[in-house]
């Protein structure tokens, strides 16, 4: 076990995603599912994700999808990452983290992020232009003050039940997002692993320019990433394909397809461009044995100084995940040995 992942917070996020042979109902129950086994190893939260009419992924409503997990677990944190911010207005957002918030006292985070629909049509379909994620910061500065009553564009209305409720804030960010969390002095989540000098500059900034809040006294920084963890470094590759190959596929033609099973994907013929947007896919992230991702996740952190790890691995085989899962938890501490 490393010294530095022992000590350091290890989390799920979990994007509903859709796999060749199961609909998108299966999806989201499979996500359910996997909740309550993190939350059985150990895992400190647990977060689902928002897309909206994407092919591949199920999760479009994730305080929905968050309600079910807190009600299928007793003690493991629950919450988004995250909730789209610029897709919504703040009021409702904040009543419905408020809603959660009541039902499950004490377990619920907050995570959001600045995106806005990934196509004109999507985009048109939430009444949103691409425009509106230049106005994060002041959405986030209202969407906060729903909680603590000090919102000022709406005078004399109140959030309900969401006011005098603390639910902790988190953003999802890069660039300009991690100093828009600096300045508002919350959390913040940041990946991918694989891009780290860009990595290790967001974070750098982000404590440097971090004034404390009511929400946090110190930065708190979550780095995000695929992990896979398995008996050999040929299984942990394989539980990477699928997701290489979804993200090469959604490069050339313009749209997420299930995951497929590695034996599929071995069989395809596939274009030089895909080809290459597939490998360049498997490249840079934690994976292989468990003394391998040990050494490495330990590297990762070492450098960051990062408080938490969320591990947002997607893959066909979610047995496989599964058991990645309890190696990893194994390997850093986050549950008994065996």
């Amino acid at each position: 076990m490393s010294s530095v992942t022992a000590s350091t917070r290890l989390s799920v996020l979990d994007r509903s995603r859709t796999r060749e042979g199961y609909d998108a109902p299966a999806a989201l129950r499979d996500t359910v599912s996997l909740a309550r086994h993190a939350e059985a190893l150990g895992y400190h939260r647990f977060w689902v994700s928002e897309h909206h009419g994407v092919p591949g992924v199920a999760g479009s409503a994730p305080t929905v999808l968050a309600a079910a997990v807190a009600a299928a677990t007793t003690s493991i944190r629950v919450g988004t990452g995250g909730v789209m911010l610029p897709n919504h207005q703040p009021l409702v957002v904040a009543e419905q983290f408020g809603v959660l918030e009541s039902l499950f006292p004490g377990r619920v985070d907050m995570g959001l992020g600045r995106s806005v629909g990934f196509t004109d049509g999507i985009r048109r379909a939430l009444g949103r232009e691409k425009k509106d994620a230049e106005d994060f910061a002041v959405q986030l500065e209202e969407l906060l003050g729903w909680f603590t009553g000090g919102q000022t564009a709406h005078p004399h209305v109140r959030a309900r039940p969401s006011e005098g409720l603390r639910v902790p804030p988190y953003l999802l960010a890069t660039g300009e997002g991690a100093r828009i969390a600096a300045r508002a002095g919350v959390p913040l989540v940041i990946g991918d692993l694989r891009g780290r000098d860009r990595l290790l500059t967001a974070v750098d900034g982000y404590r440097r320019e971090f004034r404390p809040s009511r929400w946090a006294e110190r930065p708190y920084v979550v780095v995000a990433g695929t992990v896979a963890v398995a008996g050999t470094e040929e299984e942990a590759h394989r539980l990477l394909m699928p997701e290489a190959w979804s993200m090469a596929y959604s490069r050339t033609h313009g749209t997420f397809p299930p995951l497929m099973p590695p034996e599929r994907i071995e069989a395809l013929e596939m274009t030089a461009k895909e080809r290459d947007l597939y490998e360049s896919g498997l490249r840079g992230h934690i994976a292989g044995t468990e003394e391998q991702v040990a050494e490495a996740l330990g590297t990762a952190v070492k450098e960051s100084g990062a408080d938490e790890v969320l591990v947002t691995t997607s893959t066909y085989d979610r047995a496989a995940l599964l058991d990645s899962l309890r190696r990893l938890a194994r390997i850093t501490g986050q549950s008994p040995t065996g």
